[in-house]
């Protein structure tokens, strides 16, 4: 069984984990690292997801790296551009030659006596074990199962004559013409999808259960723009992001201060671009805004499909699946050649791998967050999480920076491991995810918990993130050297 040691071990080819690889590269040069990637190839969600209209729902210039300039003119970008993104920030930091792929994580074990991780993996293709040590393990392998999606079960839906299609198992040139398509489902995958299936000729009804909030943004920033024309690149590129940053702080503590004048504004907002399909029940959803996750579409192609007749909406439940269809609840049939279940995801902490700490299981249900990067109790593990109300990559940035200043403070002052230790004793538990959102739900006992006071509480802030992760000394009282 081959044995390899690096300084760092990172799980994961996605966006944070190319992120992390590549601010090691830029703040950390003498640590050697390698990369485990249980796929073949690097991209996570965005060389996986094939579904039509893949995209971002966060604005390019927040979503991308802060030390890499997004040059497309579109704010809203496409999978296929962002995966040329990621490539190319691979390349101009050299991290492809790090990546290790079809290394599928079963376990790590963290030897207290060592000072150091041990990972064993199996190869995807081959089951070959391979045994990995090292002194850090950054995870970042994201927080669904990558090898299935989520779909209720639903009544009879064996007697279904034609095609049910999860998004996350997209099929090759699925042809979808004059063909009549039922999508379940009202989040984000099914509003990226309604569009696009209308614009290739399909007959397309979503079907929900209940309204999400959908706003309509501009895929072209005219501020954007002006800056470029006004300032070098990279300072361009610095204001833009943080005039997205804050707008975005404003927007979402709006919603939480006055949420009934923000919920008239977002309706109000759709029914313009309706025209004349009604927005009552369709888009008035029983929750206030930023409780669920926030709908975006990019020039408002979702409601402009809807206005011009090529998709529609029903709101209803469903009852049971018919050869030909679906009956809902109401007694209304829904013809269909084609079911796509947009119903979501399936959550799973940290890849679902087994961690144990001096070879005995540790349980991540029991421990909680430090500062959204470190769990209680496990020494040199670093987990990447992301905004659930902003870019995903900008907290996967800060934690990296965050990370850096450690490893430093550590090699200055000669240690070799950190963990951070719950001292309050008073400090409540509090669900790590702050969104009402079904795939949340589904999981919450499998995951750590966020504390109900600093530095145990997760803020969704970017500005108090900047300061906690970027200027408040490193060393702090609940964090252990050695």
């Amino acid at each position: 069984m081959n044995t390899t040691h690096t300084d760092c071990i990172i799980i994961g080819a996605g966006l944070s984990g190319i992120g992390a690889a590549c601010h090691l590269s830029r703040k950390n040069p003498d640590k050697t690292y390698v990369i485990l990637e249980a796929r073949a190839e690097l991209g996570g969600t965005w060389s996986l997801f094939k579904y039509p209209g893949i995209r971002s729902d966060s604005d390019m210039y927040t979503f991308g790296y802060s030390f890499k300039t997004w040059e497309d003119q579109k704010t809203f970008a496409d999978g296929p551009s962002i995966l040329k993104y990621l490539n190319e920030a691979a390349d101009e930091y050299q991290v492809r030659d790090h990546i290790r792929y079809q290394q599928s994580a079963v376990s790590y074990n963290f030897d207290t006596k060592e000072k150091l991780w041990t990972v064993t993996t199996v190869n995807s293709s081959t089951a070959e074990q391979t045994v990995y040590t090292c002194q850090f393990i950054f995870s970042c392998s994201g927080y669904y199962n990558y090898s299935k999606g989520y779909t209720p079960k639903f009544k009879d839906q064996s007697h279904f004559e034609g095609q049910i299609i999860h998004p996350q198992q997209w099929p090759d040139k699925l042809a979808v013409a004059n063909k009549k398509v039922v999508v379940i489902g009202s989040g984000a995958t099914a509003v990226t999808i309604v569009p696009e299936l209308a614009t290739e000729g399909a007959q397309v009804v979503m079907l929900q259960r209940s309204p999400t909030y959908i706003a309509a943004l501009p895929n072209k920033d005219k501020i954007a723009d002006r800056l470029k024309h006004l300032f070098p690149k990279k300072i361009a590129y610095r204001l833009i992001r943080y005039k997205n940053i804050f707008y975005s702080i404003i927007f979402f503590n709006l919603c939480k201060l006055f949420p009934e004048a923000m919920k008239n504004f977002i309706i109000n907002g759709a029914k313009k671009g309706l025209g004349d399909f009604p927005v009552d029940p369709h888009f008035i959803p029983n929750y206030n805004p930023w409780e669920q996750r926030f709908c975006i579409a990019p020039n408002g192609d979702f409601f402009r499909a809807i206005r011009k007749g090529k998709a529609t909406v029903v709101t209803d439940h469903i009852d049971r699946f018919l050869p030909n269809g679906i009956l809902l609840k109401s007694g209304e049939t829904l013809a269909a050649d084609i079911i796509i279940t947009a119903t979501g995801l399936n959550l799973v902490a940290f890849g679902g791998v087994k961690i144990q700490l001096d070879s005995k299981p540790f349980d991540v249900s029991k421990s909680f967050v430090y500062k959204g990067l470190m769990l209680s109790d496990l020494p040199n593990f670093f987990i990447f999480v992301g905004y659930t109300n902003a870019s995903w990559t900008l907290k996967s940035d800060l934690t990296s920076e965050y990370i850096s200043r450690v490893l430093k403070y550590l090699d200055k002052h000669n240690y070799k491991a950190v963990e951070a230790k719950v001292i309050e004793t008073d400090l409540k538990p509090v669900p790590l995810l702050n969104l009402n959102s079904g795939y949340i739900n589904r999981s919450a006992n499998m995951l750590p918990s966020q504390g109900n006071k600093a530095p145990w509480r997760i803020y969704q802030n970017y500005v108090l993130d900047y300061k906690m992760l970027r200027l408040d000394s490193v060393k702090d009282k609940r964090l252990k050297f050695f």
